[in-house]
């Protein structure tokens, strides 16, 4: 017997009696099965994490899953990262275009939503599929930060705290229990490392995170280095210990 949705999840374009377009499901449960990946926003600037997974010889020195759109702007992605890496293009092209064309840095939003749209038309036309990936973009702009989320149906949506891929509903939980409006962009790096811990099988050294920052008083994006990172590692476990058991 062939199941009821089977003859509706073959071409993107098909909705189901019950209004649902399997092939964006799908790409949304690519989603979840990704590695988690985290953006925070705070008083002092953005902080993004995500959790990478590196084989034994893997050389691991660059990060896979966290990118740089512009001076201003960084992205974590969670999902097919072939897909974010496509986007990621697409984003900086986009970005530098509004930056000769109006000769001031991009809002995230404005990217957010150029990279939504893009998302829903790979919705709407056949011969494509849907990406499988979501991103968190975080930003500063004019001193002020900036934090979205992007998602395979085209949605567009602005956050304080937010965690995609695997278990992040339990890191967004756990977010939103622990989320101050007064957070330094330290205290932010620290609860991200413990978010990370939290979904993570690994509960123990600092090799499979990954962290970058855009600080407000900079408005520059850069990476966090591997010692900054063990340290914020170290005062996540001694300030959340309850949550990485």
């Amino acid at each position: 017997m062939i199941p009821a949705q089977q003859g509706y999840d073959r071409a993107i374009t098909v909705f189901s009696p019950d209004g649902r377009l399997y092939q964006v499901e799908y790409a949304i449960e690519t989603v979840r099965r990704g590695t988690v990946a985290i953006g925070i926003k705070c008083n002092d600037g953005i902080v993004i994490a995500v959790e990478e997974k590196p084989r034994k010889l893997q050389i691991s020195e660059n990060a896979q899953k966290i990118f740089q759109i512009d001076d201003h702007v960084g992205v974590a992605a969670a999902g097919y990262i072939p897909d974010a890496r496509s986007q990621v293009d697409n984003a900086r092209f986009f970005s530098q275009s509004n930056k000769m064309i109006y000769d001031e840095p991009v809002e995230v939003e404005t990217i957010a939503k150029h990279l939504a749209d893009q998302s829903q038309q790979y919705t709407q036309y056949a011969g494509v599929r849907p990406f499988g990936v979501a991103l968190i973009l975080g930003g500063v702009v004019g001193g002020k930060p900036q934090l979205y989320l992007t998602d395979p149906s085209g949605t567009y949506i602005a956050y304080d705290a937010i965690a995609i891929g695997a278990g992040s509903e339990q890191v967004t939980d756990f977010l939103e229990k622990t989320y101050k409006d007064d957070l330094s962009i330290n205290d932010a790096s620290v609860l991200a490392a413990a978010g990370i811990y939290l979904s993570s099988e690994d509960k123990d050294g600092t090799g499979h995170i990954r962290m970058a920052r855009i600080k407000k008083e900079t408005g520059a994006y850069e990476l966090v280095s591997n010692e900054e990172i063990a340290k914020y590692a170290t005062s996540a476990k001694e300030k959340y210990p309850q949550e990485k058991k």
